[in-house]
């Protein structure tokens, strides 16, 4: 099913992020957790690439699991780095055999030990490229893009960035979901520009409910998102108190989601960390009120 219909019926969609594993404790672990986030039913799951898209077959592999043996919709991150186009194609075809219908289309961040991204031979310098190439090849997918409320940290200014988003929607992306945020005006007045930009498809807010705060400052870090002073003023007295910092993130997400949705977002897209109690905590108490 192509995701993008889901977001046709009214109802906020709920999405979970994982990523592949890389030893056999951790693929134990994900597979516990997808269990335990299942009954939630959630309108679709996202599996990553690794670093550099060092993860291809696993992602491929996990993807595949989710999609047919647990029964959930799936997408998979496919992005440009370290691949020409024949192996972009051929992880395509590979997709679909597994009865995949929706990528999420991404650039990529540089191999790790690299400063800058660089197209290999053959390869694709953008997203906007990846979209159009798959949209070239004529493949029944869905696809999705990403988009970034405080703007990409390589883009010289928000606009600019809004302007690649435009491009890769005008490509053939049918939904936009959100880097990582903690402030929701950022999130409204990205959603007004982007669309006064002609972006007219969904634009899903992607929330990562905090567990630790040494980790949210190194993503925070690597993708130019910010951390609000009101909600470091909370975390930093219990900094080492994993079950206190967790309490905090999931009260805060919580109140993230809940204005989000009564404001129009679509849906949320969680960024789970191949963890299940904070997600599970937040969508329960939210499909709690609406019920």
């Amino acid at each position: 099913m192509y995701i993008s219909k889901l977001f046709n019926g009214g109802s906020p969609v709920f999405s979970f992020e994982f990523f592949p594993p890389k030893t056999a404790g951790g693929d134990e672990s994900l597979r516990r957790t997808i269990s335990e986030l299942c009954p939630l039913a959630p309108g679709f799951v996202s599996v990553t690439y690794g670093a550099g898209g060092s993860t291809r077959d696993r992602t491929l592999e996990l993807v595949s699991y989710i999609k047919n043996d647990v029964g959930l919709e799936t997408m998979a991150h496919l992005t440009c780095v370290g691949a020409g186009r024949a192996d972009i194609g051929r992880t395509l075809d590979r997709l679909v055999a597994a009865g995949i219908e929706n990528v999420i289309a991404l650039r990529g961040d540089p191999p790790a030990g690299e400063s800058s991204f660089v197209a290999t031979v053959d390869g694709l310098a953008h997203a906007s490229d990846l979209v159009r190439l798959i949209r070239e090849r004529e493949m029944r997918l869905c696809l999705a893009v990403a988009g970034y409320p405080e703007g990409h940290p390589e883009a010289p200014s928000l606009e600019q960035d809004l302007a690649y988003l435009a491009e890769k929607v005008a490509a053939g992306a049918s939904l936009v979901i959100t880097q990582l945020f903690f402030d929701n005006a950022t999130y409204f007045v990205f959603v007004d520009k982007a669309r006064r930009a002609g972006v007219s498809v969904p634009i899903v807010p992607g929330i990562m409910p905090i567990t630790d705060l040494g980790q949210i400052e190194r993503f925070t870090k690597m993708c130019g998102a910010g951390i609000p002073r009101s909600l470091r003023d909370r975390l930093e007295p219990v900094r080492d108190d994993a079950e206190a910092v967790a309490a905090i993130g999931v009260d805060h997400a919580t109140r993230q989601c809940r204005e989000l949705l009564a404001k129009g977002a679509p849906g949320i897209h969680f960024y789970t960390l191949n963890r299940s109690r904070s997600t599970r905590n937040i969508v329960s108490e939210l499909k709690g009120e609406e019920l």
